[in-house]
């Protein structure tokens, strides 16, 4: 692996993001999660090369699903860790998981309870990943595609908490795939080729393989760019509707968490009434609700009394009770 001084406009970038967005403070101890594919090695390359800069501790954790086509891959990352002079920390999965799409949500939620352990037992507070602008675009329009709104859709952010004290940042989010590739090209780092990345079975490889290219040659080939900044917009807008929702369901919501004052509600706008009524499920639901479920719930608001919904989880229905939405259990 061979290591040259040169700055690129990819340092540059990471530089300004860093600065502007304040992702980061100097001295930091940060634990980057490095899969051994092209975005991470370029990720980790980078901040070693800020590190002279802003004095911060790194180290390295992979994460070992245990299939078949990571054979050697632990290594082939400890080894780079080696390389680097920095602490290697590893997690296996206690069962090797079949690579089909409920089991890619399923690892990908294990990946990141693995990284806040790993975090947890040495120490750091910062987890950083290398999603990229093209992870940020396959992201919105795969949630687009599943009906996701506009939460979903500005999913992938620049920084979020895996814990009340750990947070998890991603600093590449305006550098693409192909960016990163050249990058790691140009300082000749050992890049992990995964076949499963080539699978067309899976969602996310078809939007990122024949999908997208072929909207970037019809549609727009700026496409990772104009999505990404799409994600943004939605980002801030979903910020602030939250934002308003919880302050309204602070000031409708009964003494006992059990009701909402819908006279409160009325005048507000539907996209408020519907924000307000999904964190009203969620205090008292641990089951995600559908938009039907949202709707139902919503409809209520202007209802006549005595109207409710069909049941909900854990036997509860919500029942107009004159000025009131109210969850109560269904009699057996």
């Amino acid at each position: 692996m061979v290591q040259r001084h040169i700055w690129t406009n990819v340092h540059t970038t990471l530089q300004q993001n860093l600065r502007q967005k304040r992702l980061l403070g100097k001295q930091q101890r940060l634990l980057i999660a490095l899969s051994g594919g092209q975005d991470s090695l370029c990720l980790t390359k980078l901040l070693l090369d800020l590190q002279p800069k802003w004095q911060w501790h790194l180290a390295i954790a992979h994460c070992d699903h245990r299939w078949a086509s990571d054979l050697g891959l632990a290594q082939h990352v400890e080894k780079i860790a080696q390389t680097w002079q920095l602490p290697f920390y590893l997690k296996v999965a206690p069962n090797a998981a079949s690579k089909n799409q409920e089991t890619e949500a399923a690892a990908r939620k294990w990946r990141y309870q693995a990284l806040q352990e790993i975090a947890q037992e040495h120490n750091f507070k910062v987890v950083i990943t290398a999603h990229t602008k093209s992870d940020r675009a396959e992201t919105l329009l795969y949630n687009l595609i599943r009906g996701s709104g506009a939460d979903g859709m500005s999913a992938l952010n620049w920084q979020r908490y895996l814990s009340s004290e750990i947070e998890l940042v991603r600093p590449l989010l305006n550098i693409s795939r192909q960016e990163t590739g050249e990058f790691c090209q140009q300082f000749q780092l050992p890049i992990w080729e995964d076949v499963v990345n080539q699978n067309l079975n899976y969602a996310r490889n078809r939007l990122r393989l024949e999908i997208m290219p072929q909207i970037k040659r019809h549609f727009n080939p700026q496409l990772e760019t104009a999505l990404a900044q799409t994600s943004d917009l939605l980002k801030a807008d979903v910020d602030y509707l939250e934002t308003c929702a919880q302050k309204l369901l602070e000031q409708a919501l009964m003494s006992d968490s059990r009701g909402l004052n819908r006279l409160m509600l009325r005048q507000q706008h539907l996209a408020i009434q519907r924000r307000v009524m999904r964190k009203f499920w969620q205090q008292a639901i641990p089951q995600a609700p559908t938009f039907e479920q949202i709707e139902s719930l919503t409809n209520l608001i202007n209802a006549p009394n005595r109207s409710r919904t069909s049941s909900l989880p854990g036997k509860l229905v919500a029942q107009v009770s004159g000025d009131y939405i109210l969850l109560q259990l269904l009699s057996s």
